[in-house]
């Protein structure tokens, strides 16, 4: 049992889980605008600074899982405060990293806190709002990633070019203190003596084919997101024709749509998950499909950046939440996994379009190769509409306010 809902305005604790978001979003893709400098510094190639990217996101993948269960008998406030304290530690860390090994293990310590971050804080953004407002919750906690996307990253890039790449991280070691503080005051403790679920009660809530499909569709739709956006300045640059200057505000119009999108996917998600999944994985199909018709005109693709912004990200709310309301035993864990879902996606997508690009039809064919893979996610969904049609009176239920 948790405290009551807030139903008729927004918890502010929503802005403090958005706060913890916003810090772990910085410090994953910062690094995309440092790699130059801390190659130079540490005296390795630009590919080996590259895989702190792919370390993060493995440790992510792996992490989550594992540090969920690790700490699933602990009041879920405690976890956001210990995930945000290992945050801040494994940003300190990365600030006075003396060499590329210890600087590789630094970013490990830090993406463990990523995943169980967006998993218990799902669940706690939950239970702190009235049933029909749930996925709006979830979308308000994940504009903290959009933003730090929009404007966290770009900050970050600029204080390294200015100051030197450990001067990012010493920032994002900043608000990460902040963030745990801002958790501290205004995150609810829970109430009541629940029993905490057992492991194997736990394992079994998340095995079950419904929770399986959503993962597999989440790790199809980013899959199909990622395999455009890795690659965005090339196809910018060499099949639009813009110059190497016009590709910061363009990701910028990205950005922005991303906030769009995650709000827009949350007010759908509300209303029905199901059809929010068919709606907003369509949605995203279409735009990526369309994409790669238009690459040769430099206005329509700013347009269509900006819709895959939108849709990329209106996305978000309703994977995430149909995956808590599946494994209604095992909230946290299943949440949890659903975020490595999304990197383990961001990883197959990065590395199925550079086998677009080496081996197959070239970086013009991204968006189409894009396309089909998010038509697997989008049958997933539809399947899964169907399903909850053939259950007479089934609407796909509330999350459980259980204890994991």
């Amino acid at each position: 049992m948790t405290t009551a809902p807030s139903r008729a305005r927004t918890p502010l604790a929503l802005y403090a889980l958005a706060a913890g978001a916003f810090g772990i979003g910085t410090t994953e893709f910062v690094i995309m605008g440092l790699l130059e400098q801390v190659a130079a510094s540490l005296h390795v190639s630009i590919a080996a600074a590259g895989l702190l990217i792919s370390g993060y996101a493995l440790g992510v993948f792996a992490g989550a899982p594992l540090l969920t269960l690790a700490t699933h008998r602990m009041p879920r406030k405690s976890v956001l405060l210990a995930l945000m304290l290992i945050f801040t530690l494994g940003n300190l860390a990365c600030a006075v990293a003396p060499n590329y090994p210890l600087l590789m293990a630094a970013r490990v310590l830090t993406s463990l806190a990523h995943g169980t971050f967006f998993g218990v804080g799902s669940v706690v953004a939950t239970t702190l709002v009235s049933e029909e407002r749930k996925a709006s919750a979830l979308s308000i906690m994940f504009t903290g990633l959009t933003i730090a996307t929009l404007l966290g990253v770009p900050a970050g890039a600029w204080l390294g070019l200015h100051f030197g790449w450990r001067a990012t991280f010493w920032a994002v070691s900043a608000i990460g203190l902040l963030a745990m503080l801002v958790v501290a005051a205004l995150v609810p403790p829970e109430h009541g003596d629940d029993a905490p679920i057992a492991v194997r009660a736990e394992l079994r809530a998340i095995a079950s084919a419904a929770v399986l499909r959503g993962l597999l569709m989440t790790v199809l739709g980013f899959a199909g997101v990622f395999l455009v956006y890795t690659y965005i300045e090339p196809l910018l640059t060499q099949v639009s024709g813009f110059e190497d200057t016009a590709v910061s505000p363009i990701l910028l119009v990205f950005g922005v749509g991303m906030i769009v999108g995650n709000l827009l996917g949350g007010r759908l998600a509300d209303r029905r998950v199901s059809m929010a999944l068919v709606v907003t994985l369509a949605m995203l199909v279409v735009v990526l499909g369309m994409m790669g018709l238009v690459l040769h005109s430099k206005s329509l693709t700013v347009m269509f950046i900006a819709l895959l912004g939108v849709s990329a990200f209106a996305t978000v709310s309703p994977l995430q939440l149909w995956v808590l309301r599946q494994a209604a035993g095992a909230p946290s864990l299943a949440s949890s996994l659903n975020i490595g879902a999304f990197n383990l996606g961001n990883a197959m997508g990065a590395w199925l379009g550079g086998m677009v690009i080496a081996h197959g039809p070239g970086l013009a064919a991204l968006p189409w190769v894009a396309a089909l893979v998010g038509l697997g996610g989008l049958g997933l969904a539809w399947h899964a509409l169907r399903s909850e049609h053939a259950v007479p009176g089934r609407t796909c239920g509330p999350i459980l306010d259980t204890r994991n």
